[in-house]
């Protein structure tokens, strides 16, 4: 059976660093499997993925050595059992903002007795190269659960939710956790209320053991998120890469995109 390195690497206290899938094309998944990231996210909150793109490309990610994850659209257990049934490594649960949220996600990401997820299925299995009864006796060891800290909510209940035994992650999502402070939506800000939620987030987890990450708009903004002691990372998206190279292209020869249209 395969091992999930993400998992292992964060346990060993190193960073990982992956990117958001937001196209529903497995062909995607399969060419950024080959950048070089830890880990790829499929996300299914905010796009038009469906469950069997979402299996394809879970397939094409692993095929390629790189741990697939998926963001579910909700906390739910159907939304988190269908997603690991289908292939996922991981979950990512958006909005995790209470005790019994988060442990309602780690329950149904864990078999007995660790949690109550159900048995069946055959592609989880195909996803980590083993058979199923393998894949029963250690998919506990190997799923990697992440929880999303995006309210301020969540920071203020920091301390109930980070303690919830099988946590493995909790991630910032700057965006709406600006949003929901009454702020501009943005990946990063020196707002005193969002760099002191930050830092609560980072020393929380140090004090529970769990690997903090974030969600940064680029390499530099990685850099310093690293040096600060973050360690599960996720640099912008598949979409958010192709647009801004394309736009670079675009701008070096000579064309001037704007809100009417292109101009040369």
């Amino acid at each position: 059976m395969k091992s999930n390195h993400v998992r292992t690497k964060l346990k060993r206290g190193e960073p990982s660093i992956g990117t958001w899938l937001n196209l529903p094309d497995p062909m995607a998944a399969q060419l950024m499997a080959q950048v070089g990231f830890d880990w790829l996210t499929v996300e299914m909150e905010h796009t038009p993925v469906t469950i069997e793109a979402a299996a394809r490309s879970f397939a094409a990610i692993s095929g390629n050595g790189v741990v697939p994850l998926v963001r579910v659209p909700w906390n739910t257990g159907e939304n988190i059992k269908r997603v690991l049934d289908t292939g996922a490594w991981g979950i990512v649960v958006p909005m995790v903002n209470s005790r019994l949220e988060a442990e309602a996600a780690v329950a149904a990401a864990r078999y007995a007795p660790l949690g109550t997820r159900s048995v069946g299925g055959q592609l989880h299995a195909a996803s980590f190269a083993t058979d199923p009864a393998t894949y029963y006796a250690h998919a506990n060891e190997e799923i990697l659960v992440v929880l999303m800290a995006e309210h301020v909510k969540a920071i203020e209940a920091a301390d109930d939710i980070f303690s919830v035994p099988g946590i493995d992650v909790v991630f910032i999502g700057p965006n709406d956790l600006h949003q929901s402070m009454g702020k501009k939506p943005r990946f990063d800000s020196d707002d005193p209320e969002f760099v002191q939620a930050v830092k609560h987030v980072l020393d929380t987890a140090s004090k529970y053991g769990v690997a903090p990450g974030i969600h940064v708009a680029d390499a530099a903004q990685a850099r310093r998120r690293m040096a600060e002691g973050f360690q599960f990372i996720a640099i912008a998206s598949e979409i958010g890469m192709m647009l801004a190279k394309a736009r670079e292209i675009a701008q070096a020869v000579g064309i001037n995109v704007t809100k009417e249209g292109i101009k040369y």
